[in-house]
């Protein structure tokens, strides 16, 4: 029987359960969801490890845990010539992650020291390789098929470190100071020149609208003069119409109702006009006032309107008046 009140005996039995518990405590190890395990064991490789929780054999084992998030690596900056002969300043960044199968995680802890410096060596000569080829106007304006071509080999170059290239892009391409000026004297002066084409355009237009608009204005006022002469002949014509219809009509009427009367008919008519506004018409004797009116007509001249009264002892001459 055991005597538990023996110092001697209760180390003996406390110490070994002591380093037990040390050992098992130890040998716990957490792997979280974004990681990956490597065990191994005498430094060589034992077993691949999911997220959760192992153990390991003490002074035995050593895990590796891997990171198999998305990660970025900036590419240094770099100079490159283009096919035309122009130094462009260019920088990229990459992102990358591990694969999560094992042959994926074992192959980047064991095919390659140091990724990240490797990537960034890679980038900067695929990205020479590339723009190196291509005008300085096409890079600059290229970059979506620079950035495809890019993640496309730097995809087939890693393919054997267990990385999945996700992204490449081009963060800036930089061409030199003085043809940067250039450029823009350059782009400065196309745009004064379409902004005077733009104004000539407009100044023709302009033009072109007022002379159609004066052109229009006299063709309104043509027809307009037209449209009154025709107006005003038609007038005539009809007043003429008018005229000529009523003598027609007085004739006729003469002719059918006054035949013996029609002389003494034209002689009160002209009578009556004669003594209009109480005019007086000197009449040579034995002539009458209708053959008078008819002279007067016939040689446009007029018959001197007498103010005052004849004297009364000139046989050859009688006024209306005395009649």
């Amino acid at each position: 029987m055991v005597d538990l009140s023996d110092p001697v005996t209760d180390a003996a039995i406390i110490i070994p359960l002591l380093i037990v518990a040390w050992a098992i405590l130890s040998s716990a190890r957490r792997v979280r969801p974004t990681e990956r395990g490597l065990v191994e064991r005498f430094g060589k490789y034992r077993r691949f490890v999911q997220g959760g929780l192992t153990f390991l054999f003490p002074f035995v084992d050593h895990m590796i845990k891997v990171n198999i998030t998305e990660r970025m690596t900036p590419v240094e900056p770099q100079e490159i010539i283009t096919k035309d002969k122009v130094f462009l300043r260019t920088d990229a960044v990459i992102f990358y992650k591990i694969r999560p199968d094992e042959d994926s995680v074992k192959a980047s802890e064991y095919n390659v020291a140091n990724f990240n410096a490797q990537i960034d060596t890679l980038a900067r000569t695929v990205l020479r390789d590339i723009i190196g080829g291509m005008d300085m106007v096409d890079a600059n304006t290229s970059r979506g098929q620079i950035n495809a071509k890019l993640l496309e080999q730097l995809e087939e170059l890693t393919n054997s470190w267990g990385i999945h290239i996700t992204r490449a892009e081009i963060k800036d391409i930089i061409p030199p100071g003085d043809l940067v000026a250039s450029m823009e004297e350059v782009l400065k002066a196309d745009n004064v020149r379409q902004a005077n084409e733009k104004k000539a355009i407009a100044v023709r237009v302009l033009a072109e609208g007022e002379a159609n608009a004066a052109v229009a204005t006299a063709d309104g006022q043509k027809k307009s003069q037209i449209l009154m002469a025709e107006g005003e002949k038609q007038a005539e014509i009809l007043v003429a119409e008018g005229q000529a219809k009523a003598t027609e009509l007085t004739q006729t009427a003469l002719n059918q109702y006054f035949v013996d009367n029609a002389r003494a008919f034209k002689e009160l008519e002209v009578t009556q006009a004669a003594l209009q506004n109480n005019t007086k018409f000197i009449v040579p004797e034995g002539k009458s006032l209708t053959l008078i009116m008819d002279e007067r007509k016939n040689l446009s001249d007029t018959i001197t309107p007498v103010a005052a009264t004849q004297p009364a002892n000139d046989p050859q001459k009688k006024t209306m008046g005395s009649k």
